[in-house]
């Protein structure tokens, strides 16, 4: 028995959590069977694990916390990553600006606090919890991992199953010995159907100097799962290159490719794949094309009713450009993906051209852009106004070319969709005038602009009541004594939103719809303060004036739209 184990049953004696007794009558099976005498009390009943923890907290001087009781700041849990979280197993309650208080299950592991101080580069001060309510918290502020079936799959993978040391024979032969590798396949496969029932939009496979890490993204968020071994890296990479149709044996330039499996009965997916080299091997990003998921109408899309009506409206008309606006992710491939899902009738022919075509929809033609064959935006928007379509969509808008193209199209009576890459509604008009279209242009082609961003919805299963402060909604521009009806919540993290509060995610949105003076003032070379200004004046709600709606609504939270919103001007 350990010399720090003798000091903590003397404390719990002292502290009347056990006698000497109790002690007494297991020393005799701790040296049989090789167990601690603490654990084999925790194990037949006869102390609390509570009692273990009240006493290694007197030890050390050192305050309990009940976890499960406090409501973290997302400020602190954003100062401490994950992996040092997981690592040290602890997790962090206060901070201030040089030190940061810490939650062990220990505080006599002298090791864990200076490992911490280290990686934090602060002052650490140490409160105490039990183990297992510190695994609770972990899960429920950083994610817990994902690794019940891959990590099984992993455990289960040896170096005596795979053959590491022939890997370098199969990267100089291009070929890979599938009976060897058999493991490998299933490992790979086990991890897109994870990432699949998962909800994962994305996963990314990282090669690290000592590690080979795999993250799941989920609601636009990284969880981070159970990682093969590095001595596995160069397998899987090779198995899903060779799957994608890329080259094994090139590996010091980017390469594209397209996975079809299936995930289930019945039950197929495409995954796009990036693989580019990196300092310690290739990574590879794969994102999950669920065609499943098009299928959303425009509620579901996360409008509210007025808007709704005021975006059919839109997509009704016979012909200009709307556009859609927002960073990459924002889900605007999805919104047009809905816009022509809703307006799609036998009488109207519908083409698209993109790059590429993630998700093959039902009586559209849908254009695959080929540069290596001089098949570019511009050469494929020119070939399909011959075809004689009455709706355009534009995968995006990308350079002056094309614009000019697009625009033209939409004065001669075609309805045409894109999307543009800024980050509020009016900067659409500055950002087509930068890449060469005539403000006259802009202003007599274009219907409107559309900028959105994507915010996690609270789980249904675990969203309850909630009572803000003054402070947080005011951080969003809420007036708590100007709303007359609200439905504030929080999701408190329950199995099916893997503790985090939320599953799935929904839009927000800013839509410019020109009129005649907003047109003008397109012509006339207005700065993008002046336009948002006028789009404001014709009722245009910001981003984050449209996100606190729906945090007034239950829908979603006040440290989502902050999370996705920038300060509203003016």
């Amino acid at each position: 028995m350990a010399v720090k184990d003798d000091y903590l049953i003397d404390t719990l004696v002292d502290m009347g959590l056990l006698t000497s007794e109790q002690v007494g009558e297991v020393r005799s099976d701790v040296e049989a069977d090789s167990e601690g005498v603490i654990d084999t009390l925790v194990a037949r009943g006869e102390l609390m694990a509570e009692s273990v923890t009240t006493a290694k907290a007197a030890q050390a001087g050192a305050e309990v916390v009940e976890l499960a009781a406090m409501k973290l700041a997302d400020d602190v849990i954003a100062a401490v990553p994950r992996n040092v979280v997981r690592r040290y197993k602890a997790i962090p309650i206060y901070q201030s600006e040089d030190t940061i208080t810490m939650v062990l299950s220990d505080p006599s592991d002298l090791e864990t606090i200076d490992g911490l101080q280290v990686a934090l580069d602060k002052q650490v001060e140490i409160r105490v919890a039990s183990e297992t309510e510190i695994e609770e918290a972990i899960g429920r502020y950083y994610g817990r991992q994902r690794e019940d079936s891959v990590g099984k799959m992993i455990q289960d993978i040896t170096e005596g199953e795979v053959d590491i040391g022939g890997l370098g024979a199969l990267e100089a032969d291009d070929g890979i010995d599938v009976e060897a590798d058999a493991p490998i396949i299933k490992l790979v496969n086990q991890l897109i159907v994870d990432a699949y029932n998962s909800r994962a939009s994305d996963i990314h496979l990282e090669p690290m100097a000592n590690t080979f890490r795999v993250r799941y993204r989920i609601d636009g968020v990284l969880h981070e799962i159970k990682s093969p071994p590095k001595a596995l890296q160069a397998s899987v990479i090779s198995r899903l290159k060779i799957q994608s149709n890329m080259s094994i044996s090139e590996r010091r330039i980017p390469q594209d490719g397209r996975i079809n499996t299936a995930v289930g009965e019945g039950k197929t997916v495409d995954l796009r794949v990036s693989c580019v080299p990196t300092t310690h091997g290739e990574s590879i990003v794969m994102r999950i094309l669920d065609k499943s998921g098009l299928r959303l109408g425009l509620a579901e899309l996360g409008f509210f009713s007025d808007d709704q009506a005021r975006f059919e409206r839109l997509i009704a008309l016979p012909d200009g450009i709307l556009l859609v606006t927002g960073p990459t992710g924002s889900g605007k491939t999805t919104t047009l993906y809905s816009c022509l899902h809703f307006i799609n009738r036998p009488d109207r022919k519908i083409i698209t051209v993109e790059d590429p075509v993630e998700y093959q929809l039902d009586g559209i033609n849908q254009v695959q852009v080929n540069e290596s064959v001089g098949l570019s935006f511009a050469h494929a928007l020119r070939a399909m106004l011959r075809q004689s379509p009455n709706i355009i969509m534009l995968g995006e808008i990308r350079d002056l070319e094309t614009a000019t193209i697009a625009i033209n199209a939409s004065l001669t009576g075609h309805l045409v969709f894109s999307t543009l890459h800024t980050n509020d509604a009016p900067s659409a008009v500055t950002r087509l005038v930068d890449i060469g279209i005539k403000p006259f242009l802009v202003a007599s082609s274009t219907r409107a602009m559309m900028a959105q961003r994507l915010v996690r919805r609270l789980c249904a299963g675990c969203a309850a009541p909630y009572e803000p402060a003054d402070s947080e909604l005011n951080s969003i521009g809420i007036d708590a004594a100007a709303v007359d009806e609200s439905n504030y919540r929080q999701g408190e993290g329950c199995p099916k939103c893997n503790s985090t509060g939320y599953r799935g995610r929904f839009g927000i949105f800013e839509v410019f719809v020109l009129d005649d003076d907003a047109r003008k003032l397109i012509y006339d070379k207005a700065p993008v303060s002046t336009l948002r200004a006028k789009a404001r004046e014709l009722g245009m709600r910001t981003l984050r004036e449209d996100g606190a709606r729906k945090v007034i609504a239950g829908q979603t939270s006040v440290a989502e739209v902050l999370r996705v919103t920038v300060t509203d001007e003016g």
